[in-house]
């Protein structure tokens, strides 16, 4: 067994469990304090800009960017068969600004930005924050920009348009494990937009005009939209072979007239999308502000929506779709929805206010030519189903449906996470984008035991894994919604802020999700004290609290042992901690942590990976 030195190395190796970045063998340094004219790409005589690096490092290479604010536009440009990475030494603490279009890749083959805090320099800027598309030869050509991915991005706060268009006959582009946040006007946070075989996977969408210092107008486009505006003017005619998968959306702040995803926008002659697919998504209707549907299609072709879990009041004109035609579109054709949970548990299913009917779908009958509702789930607060003989689609179609509670968790008091460069924490206290992403599932996409979703989908329409990665079916057969149950345990903690002050309380709600497929367990709650050499735990029920080493787990005492988990559970227990600061005590960060572990298994002072079975953990700062 490994022996930790420091509880810092527990959390870190065992609990968070992030994926160490490798470096290449040929790497190369940006800094703020670097030179173009006089670096060389060391260590100690970093280049200035990223554009510079890309021109210069041979291909395979990987660039390191140190952290700081760069101010200007960078260029990702070059062609790299092997493929070249260039990442934030310090993720998130390498900080691109513009006032302008932060970052274009118009002639890139083989590049992946990754770690970066991107955003635009203020209000004036011009659009875009950033811009990939086609202008190597014709546009969409045989030579095309191509194999361009974004991942663990903080992507954020466009003053002028998009946070991110992809156009122009560019393809095989990955987004993958970003998180974004406010746009501005009428547009998106990606506008894929006459373009072929995108991924936008594991990211995390939500709109906080507040937390920036900005005015919500309501007046914002959909989260994703996924078009063909230009018509001829590249070899594309309509997006084609999209997916979008395993993502989170939450926290309308947008239009009335906008979704979290639509498929087609601009009234065009022809399909403006198709062979797109949507599967494994959340969606949290966990804000005030109305939409207009979850889901929209105008003018698609093939397009597949399955095995989301859409959830909450979500305000809206039609809660789970809308499927129509504007301007020259033709009809929609081959719209298929499997597998997914629409479910509202406030009984007021796609109504605007309490004072509006509720609304499952707005679907003119002329303006889809053949659809198909396979297998989901419908619940509406114990109230009936909104159903609407003029709509072409309703709940009734589904002969394999299911309308029942599906269990999953209210969303009151979510902690949106915006990335917080200050504290260096994300909203909920997660350190990484990917931990924020997890606890968003586990706690608000994941239905409690006895949920009427477990082996109950479909295996001929669902996909081969879950919004986690996890395989389907975990049981007799596939579950429905974005989330399958695994043979982990599954704890939680949430955080109801970050950054407290003297007089400022702390709320920390405690979640368990037991699958029924361990014998039992430990389970230690506590926090590491700032300076990493003590912790404080939670010895019993009552709250009563201890101290141990940071070293030394044998002086760690459980808040319970020996839990029986054979049987499946779900345990919620909201407010479990409050704790209201006076003060006196340290500043500094404090690391939260719940430890499900094997019975006894730290009685000896040391810790293997494999002696913890579920873990969550959330960091908070206190100042005086």
């Amino acid at each position: 067994m490994a022996v930790f030195k420091s509880i810092g190395l527990v959390l870190a190796s065992v609990l968070i469990l992030a994926p160490t970045a490798v470096q290449a063998a040929s790497t190369f340094y940006v800094a703020t304090d670097g030179d173009d004219g006089t670096g060389n790409g060391s260590t100690s005589s970093p280049w200035a800009t990223i554009t510079h690096a890309l021109d210069a490092v041979p291909d395979g290479s990987t660039i390191l960017v140190r952290p700081g604010t760069y101010q200007g536009r960078v260029n990702l440009r070059g062609s790299f068969p092997q493929g070249v990475t260039v990442r934030s030494e310090v993720p998130y603490g390498a900080r691109l600004r513009h006032d302008a279009t932060v970052i274009i890749c118009f002639y890139g083959q083989g590049i992946t930005l990754e770690g970066f805090d991107v955003a635009h320099s203020g209000p004036g800027a011009g659009a875009l924050v950033i811009q990939i598309q086609d202008l190597i030869g014709d546009p969409g050509g045989e030579d095309f920009v191509s194999r361009i991915t974004l991942r663990n991005n903080v992507l954020h706060d466009s003053y002028n348009n998009d946070i991110l268009k992809i156009n122009n006959g560019a393809g095989n582009i990955t987004v993958e494990g970003n998180v974004f946040y406010n746009q501005t006007g009428s547009d998106e946070h990606i506008d894929v937009n006459s373009v072929t075989d995108v991924v936008i996977q594991d990211n995390i969408f939500f709109n906080d005009f507040a937390g920036s210092g900005r005015s919500n107008q309501n007046n914002t486009g959909s989260f994703i939209v996924i078009k063909d505006s230009n018509a001829s003017d590249d070899s594309n005619l309509g997006s084609e072979r999209i997916t979008v998968r395993r993502n989170v959306f939450l926290n309308w702040e947008g239009s009335t007239g906008s979704n979290f995803v639509l498929v087609g926008e601009d009234g065009m002659s022809y399909y403006e999308a198709r062979d797109v697919l949507v599967e494994n998504n959340l969606m949290l209707g966990n804000a005030p502000n109305v939409m207009r549907a979850a889901f929209g299609v105008k003018g698609g072709l093939d397009v597949t929506f399955r095995h989301n879990t859409v959830v909450g009041d979500l305000p809206s004109l039609a809660y789970a779709l809308r499927l129509n035609v504007e301007g020259s579109n033709p009809p929609n054709d081959n719209i298929g929805f499997y597998g997914n949970v629409w479910s509202d548990p406030t009984g007021t299913m796609g109504a605007e206010n309490a004072s509006r009917p509720d609304d499952f779908s707005d679907t003119p009958p002329v303006d889809t030519l053949d659809f198909f509702l396979v297998g989901n789930l419908f619940w509406n607060g114990g109230d009936t189903v909104p159903s609407d003989a003029a709509e072409l689609v309703n709940y009734t179609d589904d002969v394999d449906r299911i309308v029942a509670n599906p269990r999953l968790r209210g969303q009151v008091g979510i902690a949106l996470p915006r990335w917080i460069p200050a504290v260096e924490l994300f909203g909920d206290g997660s350190t990484t984008i990917r931990q924020a992403f997890e606890r968003l599932v586990e706690l608000y996409g994941s239905p409690s035991a006895g949920s009427p979703t477990i082996d109950s989908a479909d295996p001929a329409h669902s996909p081969t894994t879950d919004i986690l990665g996890h395989a389907r079916p975990a049981g007799l057969g596939p579950e429905r919604g974005a989330w399958e149950r695994s043979p982990a345990l599954q704890v939680s903690l949430a955080v109801n802020g970050v950054e407290l002050s003297a007089g400022e309380t702390l709320v920390v709600d405690v979640r368990v999700n037991n699958p029924g497929q361990l014998p039992s367990a430990d389970f230690y709650l506590g926090a590491v004290l700032p300076g990493e050499v003590n912790v404080l735990f939670i010895r019993d029920r009552a709250l009563r609290t201890g101290v141990g080493s940071a070293s030394n787990p044998a002086t760690w005492a459980p808040i319970q042992s020996g839990v029986s988990l054979s049987q499946a559970f779900t345990k919620e227990l909201p407010g479990f901690l409050r704790r209201t600061w006076s003060g006196t005590e340290k500043a500094g960060a404090y690391r939260l942590f719940l430890i499900a572990a094997v019975p006894g298994s730290f009685a000896d002072g040391v810790v293997d990976p494999e002696d913890v079975l579920g873990q969550s953990t959330a960091t908070i700062v206190f100042t005086h």
